[in-house]
């Protein structure tokens, strides 16, 4: 039954891209978020709904008559950049298929976000792109959250399995993106019912991303609490809400939760701490070393390993995208990706800044 009103709302979607193409848009973040056909159990499961979106909306792009802006920027030409040297590493990749199958998945997802640049042309098209995000992670973070309070946080939040936001450290990177997403959706309506849910939602997020018990997680919600506050407009809710998180924390995790937190201080006897430092500097040797880096999934290569690795007998992914960057694309990738990081924060800088003259563009600026 899942799988016919999975594809039933898909096919009803498709043909309103022809005319509307962002719509397209909107439905490849839904699957590509929230992957709804992992959710079934028949036919849909393993349809290819990712490819026939992204036909029916090239064809949508080329036929139809919404507006359409300008792609090109200093962000975008970087972002190209990258793009070109990420195909070039791939030549020279230590794992050659593993980083071929990456730059499939890479480019396909690349030529999407060039299509949302294009056809998320105003205000009321980028805020239903955000709402479908919020919404695709949402549903899982919202479910996590709940099961964190059921759980009393004794059993870890996964993502959905075989996907981009698997792991218990993926799926919680994903809801620490979506909460300031979700203060955004809340400042800029009205509707009270949506308000309280939003908050509802902002609060079981929160719960959900101390219930992955991923450490980075944990940082990383410090740091947006603070940086949060810092920059919202309304201190006081900032402040409340800040404050329910935080005494959600003491109240709600058991012991082995703040002691799993407390080993980030003595990382050195602990042995996920030490194989992570072990693959940043596995990464950092080879960026010094070889001008187009390991190439994608480089890890699983036993004779890189060998040659740069501390301890080449322990092999893990890199869980940080900077000496990720670094280890797969070189210096010169990693400085293309950060001057793109560099270039997007000034960007939203002066955007901030116009908003303070041009009052009717503040909801920019909230973004």
């Amino acid at each position: 039954m899942r799988d016919i009103l999975l594809t039933l709302v898909t096919l009803w979607f498709l043909v309103k891209i022809f005319s509307r193409p962002h719509i397209g848009v909107y439905l490849w973040t839904w699957f590509g978020l929230m992957n709804p056909h992992k959710l079934t159990y028949g036919f849909a499961y393993s349809f290819p709904f990712a490819q026939l979106i992204g036909g029916v909306t090239l064809i949508g792009l080329l036929t139809g008559k919404q507006k359409k802006l300008n792609i090109w920027s200093r962000e975008t030409i970087v972002l190209l950049m990258l793009i070109i040297w990420i195909c070039i590493t791939t030549v020279f990749a230590a794992n050659p298929d593993g980083a071929t199958d990456q730059l499939v998945r890479f480019l396909k997802i690349q030529l999407f976000i060039f299509i949302s640049i294009l056809l998320l042309s105003d205000k009321e098209k980028l805020n239903g792109f955000i709402w479908v995000m919020v919404l695709s992670i949402g549903f899982y973070s919202v479910k996590g959250g709940i099961f964190t309070i059921l759980t009393g946080g004794s059993s870890r939040v996964w993502g959905p399995e075989g996907t981009f936001i698997g792991g218990n450290n993926e799926i919680a990177l994903a809801m620490l993106m979506t909460v300031p997403l979700m203060w955004y959706l809340y400042t800029q309506t009205q509707k009270r019912w949506i308000r309280m849910g939003l908050i509802a939602a902002m609060v079981l997020t929160s719960t959900a991303i101390l219930g992955s018990q991923s450490r980075g997680a944990f940082l990383g919600i410090v740091a947006i609490g603070i940086f949060f506050w810092l920059k919202s407009r309304q201190k006081f809710k900032a402040t409340l809400l800040v404050a329910v998180v935080a005494g959600m924390l003491v109240m709600l995790m058991p012991q082995s939760w703040v002691d799993r937190m407390n080993t980030i201080q003595t990382y050195q006897q602990d042995s996920s701490a030490e194989s992570r430092i072990n693959a940043w500097t596995f990464a950092w040797n080879v960026g010094n070393h070889k001008l187009f880096g390991g190439g994608a999934n480089m890890f699983v290569s036993d004779s890189l390993r060998e040659q740069y690795s501390p301890n080449p007998g322990d092999y893990h992914d890199m869980h940080s995208i900077y000496f990720q960057m670094l280890g797969d694309q070189g210096w010169i990738g990693f400085a293309l990706f950060m001057l793109l990081g560099l270039f997007t924060w000034f960007r939203c800088s002066q955007i901030v800044r116009y908003a303070q003259d041009h009052p009717e563009r503040q909801w920019s600026a909230d973004l």
